[in-house]
């Protein structure tokens, strides 16, 4: 019959171990741990279970990877805490470490007299710490080893080789609880993931018409020339050009023509990150790495993996935070906020800019480390002032897939317009464009449009047109605009009958450019009688 030792009141006592008392003892732990959701509760309740049995000085839980030949902390240790234990931080699996000897054998790793093993690794500040003896345990399930389950003592326990027998049976059902705790958490995140990738698709779908970028120039034929060369490689491009003139359009369009096309496209707004959202939102975190963190959050990068990450207006990021993007892009692997293990990404990375990005390098604004990581390929859209044959195609094709959309009448554009229109210098490009021949549409469903329409509806003919000599600047242009759209949606700037949606824009960039530009929405708001 075995013996086991139970340590209570800082006495050792002896009863007796047998299949009835075994049964009992598994049975409380199983109970114990059973409805548990998450590690540090799975832990909690295990560690005051075992402690009232075996009462141990120190106890943890180690996850053991084959593949990277690293160990992590299940769960924070309970007891005694020598110094360089870092719960959660993820490491190497030293050939000396303790653990190393009970995963390579399967077998239990017992060390009674720790002074005697401290050339190996980590024992040293065991001893530090005031323990004189540790069991190391393997966790196996299914011939897969998840990693080892450690007891230990400060006083060396009298029935040593009966206690290790009755551990190596608690420890076998630990590894049971433990494999479960890990497919549930990974199946918890991978609803999450689906979850999240349904509200990106739902939510991004709107901003993404499908069919051609309609041209008829030269400079647009060379463009996508280099489109068709590069979209099937992994090569990170950078598109460059004013703003309005398609960027994000043919982001999505060398997605759509990459070997990558079946995964996520996944666009970031790079002036709406700020300091204090920037990790959050392109990394993700943790739950409970800050206030209001209730659940854990899937970043952009972890998104896009396999997919496509969209890095718009890269130019607006701050340089503070340019060299966070670097290492990720460097080390293809990110840490979410309020985790310290790294995941690795394999995401393809497509950035854009209005700006001159090497001038921004000359004046200190940008990294030229980063300049040089996003320029493997560059792609410049030329302005749409610089392309007028474009603009009869575009708003032939504009007018009729728009008009359907809005299930109205399309509007009749005759010669004299598509002229007049084609002199205009479009500060805002494509983007312009867009909206002119969509307000068209909800104005004059159906009907010819002449130039004197345009004239009258729009101050193209005052600003902006070739034969005049008064040209207004893109700020003043856009100042235009939004004032425009504030004015006919008193106020408003989201939702549907906001003014982002009327200029075809996000929201947050929209207050990006309200805030630079000094606009403020209150001012159009109605005003009380």
């Amino acid at each position: 019959m075995l013996l086991l030792v139970i340590y209570k009141n800082w006495d050792w006592i002896i009863v007796h171990w047998n299949t009835e008392t075994r049964y009992k003892l598994l049975l409380e732990i199983n109970n114990a741990i059973a409805t548990r959701k998450s590690r540090a509760s799975l832990f909690k309740s295990l560690s005051k279970e075992l402690h009232r049995h075996f009462g141990y000085d120190r106890l943890s839980i180690i996850l053991y990877d084959s593949q990277t030949e690293t160990i992590t902390y299940f769960a924070a240790a309970d007891g005694v805490q020598p110094g360089g234990a870092i719960a959660h931080k993820s490491r190497p699996l030293a050939d000396g470490a303790i653990a190393r000897i009970a995963i390579n054998s399967g077998q239990p790793a017992v060390f009674d007299d720790l002074n005697q093993y401290t050339d190996l690794s980590s024992v040293g500040e065991l001893v530090k710490a005031g323990l004189t003896s540790t069991m190391v345990f393997p966790m196996i399930v299914r011939d897969r080893v998840l990693g080892t389950i450690h007891f230990s003592y400060r006083e060396k326990p009298t029935a040593i080789t009966e206690l290790t027998e009755v551990l190596m049976a608690t420890s076998q059902q630990i590894a049971i609880a433990v494999e479960n705790m890990l497919a549930y958490t990974s199946l918890k995140h991978s609803h999450q993931h689906l979850q999240e990738e349904k509200e990106y698709l739902l939510s991004s779908t709107r901003d993404y018409q499908a069919g051609g970028f309609f041209f008829a120039s030269t400079q647009m034929q060379g463009v996508m020339e280099i489109i068709k060369q590069v979209a099937n490689t992994d090569e990170t491009i950078l598109i460059t050009g004013e703003t309005g003139t398609g960027k994000d359009f043919l982001a999505r369009l060398i997605h759509d023509m990459s070997p990558r096309r079946d995964h996520l496209f996944i666009k970031t707004n790079c002036p709406g990150l700020t300091a204090s959202l920037f990790e959050s939102e392109l990394f993700g975190h943790a739950k409970g790495a800050f206030t209001g963190a209730e659940n854990q959050r899937l970043g952009r990068f972890e998104l896009a993996d396999k997919g496509t990450i969209f890095l718009d207006e890269i130019g607006e990021l701050p340089i503070d935070l340019q060299a966070k993007l670097l290492q990720v892009l460097q080390e293809q692997k990110f840490e979410r906020v309020g985790e310290s293990t790294s995941t690795p990404v394999d995401a393809r990375v497509v950035a854009a800019t209005n700006k001159n990005l090497m001038e921004g390098v000359k004046t200190g604004l940008f990294r030229q480390d980063l300049f040089y990581r996003l320029e493997t390929v560059t792609i410049n859209v030329p302005p749409l002032r610089e392309r007028p044959e474009d603009i009869p195609l575009l708003v032939q094709n504009i007018n009729q897939t728009e008009s359907e959309r809005m299930n109205r009448e399309a509007p009749i554009y005759t010669g004299d317009v598509l002229e007049f229109l084609s002199k205009y210098h479009w500060p805002g490009n494509v983007r312009e464009l867009k909206n002119m021949v969509k307000r068209l549409i909800i104005l004059q469903p159906g009907q010819p449009i002449y130039a004197q329409d345009i004239k009258r509806t729009f101050p193209l003919n005052n600003k902006g047109n070739k034969e005049s000599n008064e040209v207004s600047t893109l700020n003043q242009a856009q100042r235009s605009h939004i004032i425009k759209a504030l004015t006919e949606t008193n106020g408003m700037v989201g939702g549907k009958a906001g003014a982002a949606h009327l200029l075809g824009i996000p929201r947050s960039t929209l207050q990006y450019r309200m805030k630079k530009l000094n606009i403020n929405h209150a001012d159009f708001l109605p005003k009380p009688r």
